[in-house]
């Protein structure tokens, strides 16, 4: 799932500044089970904002809204009524939830209230891992199905590097170096043969972006 993380409130205050009347928009997915953007969210911000802008002498007012996914133009319908009245959105989405929020009401100002970090799984509760770059090329099938662009620091399709140390990653010795752990589960699935391939390196040059994917 997509991992975000809410802005510090003086940075969401600062691009507020100028619109008088803001929706604060939820999505009722990703950014809420990792406890960014969620209904819960939404209304705890709004609060924050509601109480600073009290104390600075202001006139903001702020509505609130969840919606089951920003990123689907299909959950947009519900929000024709609700930014009616209002001068900009706050969306508590990922950037792909803030741009469809955006093209689909084109004149409001639709606001980034969280940082969009990375593809990652619940570890436990509270904490997420990266595991995915999106990177458009997957080699999982390779890997024992662990990403070395996203779980080796260096993105290394070839490892490990000479760095490594006792199953610990040389830039971080916290961290388990990936292509150890690729190793391992490798030699458990009897596939140590694996380890030998050669990848050669990325050319980002060939990467177009946007990317746009057609089913068939």
């Amino acid at each position: 799932m997509i991992i975000g993380k809410q802005k510090p409130l003086e940075e969401i205050r600062e691009m507020l500044e100028g619109y008088k009347r803001v929706l604060i928009l939820g999505c009722g997915t990703c950014v809420t089970v990792c406890l960014a953007g969620g209904e819960k969210e939404v209304a705890i911000l709004a609060t924050l904002l509601r109480m600073s802008e009290k104390m600075a002498g202001g006139d903001k007012t702020f509505s609130e809204h969840t919606i089951q996914r920003q990123c689907d133009n299909e959950f947009l319908d519900e929000l024709e009524e609700k930014v009616k009245d209002v001068d900009a959105v706050l969306s508590l989405a990922c950037g792909a939830g803030v741009g469809l929020v955006a093209e689909r009401f084109p004149d409001l100002p639709v606001l980034p209230g969280l940082n969009t970090t990375f593809i990652g799984i619940p570890q436990e509760r509270g904490v997420f891992t990266e595991r995915c770059l999106s990177c458009g090329d997957c080699i999982l099938d390779e890997t024992g199905g662990i990403c070395p662009v996203a779980r080796c620091t260096k993105g290394l399709l070839n490892g490990p590097c000479g760095g490594t140390n006792n199953g610990k990653c040389e830039v971080d010795p916290e961290k388990d170096c990936a292509w150890t752990l690729i190793y391992q589960r490798l030699e458990r699935q009897g596939k140590l043969e694996r380890m030998r391939a050669y990848r050669p390196p990325r050319n980002f040059q060939a990467v177009v972006r946007p990317g746009k994917v057609v089913a068939e």
